[in-house]
């Protein structure tokens, strides 16, 4: 007599999978299931079952992860298995970038503006306004790195305040 095990249903493979399509954009960026998990405030078993099509996330965890993937929401599930009927409540767009990346990016352009100001004159009011600027940015990112509890960008901080330092 043979025995036969009852066979998954699962989910459609391949880019017509939203399970398939969250592993292979976790993986492009290098994190492991567990990282993903700590930036969406889910359990690693929670994004298992997300990867593996066992469950289909809600439109607040769809909307968490095109954030993180640089992604608008309906981008993530255009082309998939995503319900229709989820695919309407999600939001038209969402933030692409963390408040790290915004101020970082903010900080490149002051510090491209103060070197073409530093350039003449390395004295005088130039240099007195290039160190201000200089000044406001250790102190910001200072707050930033105690309040920053992802690795990456702890480590993205560090390589910017230490810029800083070389410039000062």
């Amino acid at each position: 007599m043979e025995i036969r095990e009852p066979a998954w249903p699962g989910r459609p493979t391949g880019t017509s999978s939203l399970a398939a399509r969250l592993g292979l954009l976790r993986t492009e960026r290098g994190w492991t299931q567990q990282q993903l998990a700590d930036r969406l405030g889910i359990s690693r078993v929670a994004v298992s079952h997300l990867e593996a099509g066992i469950n289909s996330p809600d439109a607040r965890t769809v909307t968490l992860l095109a954030g993180l993937f640089r992604l608008e929401p309906h981008e993530l599930v255009d082309g998939t298995d995503y319900p229709a009927a989820k695919r309407d409540r999600l939001p038209l767009v969402v933030a692409r970038h963390t408040e790290v990346e915004h101020q970082l990016a903010l900080m490149e352009a002051d510090l491209a503006w103060i070197e073409g100001v530093d350039a003449p004159a390395a004295s005088g009011v130039a240099g007195a306004t290039a160190d201000r600027v200089r000044t406001r940015w250790r102190a910001t990112l200072a707050k930033l790195a105690a309040s920053v509890h992802d690795p990456d960008e702890a480590a993205i901080l560090a390589a910017a305040r230490r810029r800083l330092g070389e410039g000062a």
